[in-house]
């Protein structure tokens, strides 16, 4: 932010940081009883893909940036797995994790096709 670096641009960049507000938003549809267990997972991977993408892209070395992809990509799916437990547990419906849904998927592709390129 202060810094203004180009990684702010990226569309994967953007992504991610939607799907961490939108995943802080549905938070407080999770029970109480959640709270040290799923809200504080669903919190820190959401977080881990925003700043894994940010380092990522701040490494010069080629394997070192796909590295820290990787563990991005690695916190999405993850976020995918949580949201499975919270419809599982009918906690929130599937229908109104659209957005989620829908950010998920595209996070997931960009970082795909950045640990595709050269």
């Amino acid at each position: 932010m202060f810094l203004n670096l180009n990684h702010y641009k990226l569309d994967v960049y953007q992504s991610a940081r939607q799907l961490r507000i939108e995943c802080y938003k549905v938070l407080s549809e999770i029970p109480d009883s959640e709270r040290f267990n799923l809200t504080d997972q669903i919190r820190r991977a959401s977080t881990s893909v925003v700043l894994n993408i940010t380092e990522g892209c701040s490494r010069r070395s080629e394997t070192e940036r796909k590295r820290y992809f990787e563990i991005a990509r690695g916190s999405v799916i993850e976020l995918d797995s949580c949201f499975d437990i919270v419809i599982d547990c009918n906690y929130i419906k599937k229908e109104e994790l659209v957005k989620i849904e829908n950010l998920i998927k595209t996070t997931f592709i960009l970082l795909s096709g950045m640990l595709k390129k050269k």
